[in-house]
């Protein structure tokens, strides 16, 4: 038999890569703050996209927060969205190009770390982290036998080996 090798292009994930990154605001309220109650980190989504051969997602999210004022008498909750844009290095063999599909996972769903009254400004912390996946063509070698057939013919037949009384059924009788 000979060896032969033949080449099958398929997709897989030709790179991996993931960030965490952390994000601060400042935000400015009217009502002079007591306490903060909760903090929700809501609605988050994300596209990524090739900038200049790096990965580059932009995303938003909505932050409700919940706070006391008036001397713990009256809570209000605000809410804001946020936008960031993250670049994320991904090693790859050859340049990324725009052939190349980019899927962006939420590998931690955004959440506030650390929330903080100073006067009245709102201080929070957002943490997140992302994975990113690039998706290409690649080539396989694999080996085939060239001597091999799938569909020889069988000659034989079933019944060669079978021994069959055609008078059975007339010996039952």
């Amino acid at each position: 038999m000979n060896n032969n090798y033949k080449e099958i292009v398929t997709k897989a994930v030709i790179g991996k890569s993931k960030k965490t990154s952390t994000d601060e605001y400042s935000i400015l309220l009217e009502e002079n703050i007591s306490n903060v109650l909760g903090c929700w980190v809501i609605n988050h989504t994300f596209k990524g996209y090739n900038s200049n051969g790096k990965v580059a997602v932009n995303g938003s999210y909505d932050v409700n927060i919940w706070y006391s004022y008036d001397n713990n008498t009256k809570t209000n909750v605000i809410a804001r969205t946020f936008n960031y844009s993250d670049i994320i290095n991904v090693n790859l063999k050859d340049k990324l190009t725009d052939g190349n599909e980019i899927i962006v996972r939420s590998l931690t769903a955004p959440s506030a770390s650390n929330v903080n009254v100073e006067d009245n400004t709102l201080k929070l912390t957002v943490e997140k982290e992302l994975g990113v996946e690039i998706v290409g063509d690649i080539k396989v070698k694999i080996n085939v036998l060239d001597d091999y057939d799938d569909y020889e013919e069988d000659n034989s037949s079933l019944t060669d080996d079978i021994n069959i009384d055609e008078d059975y059924l007339n010996k039952k009788n």
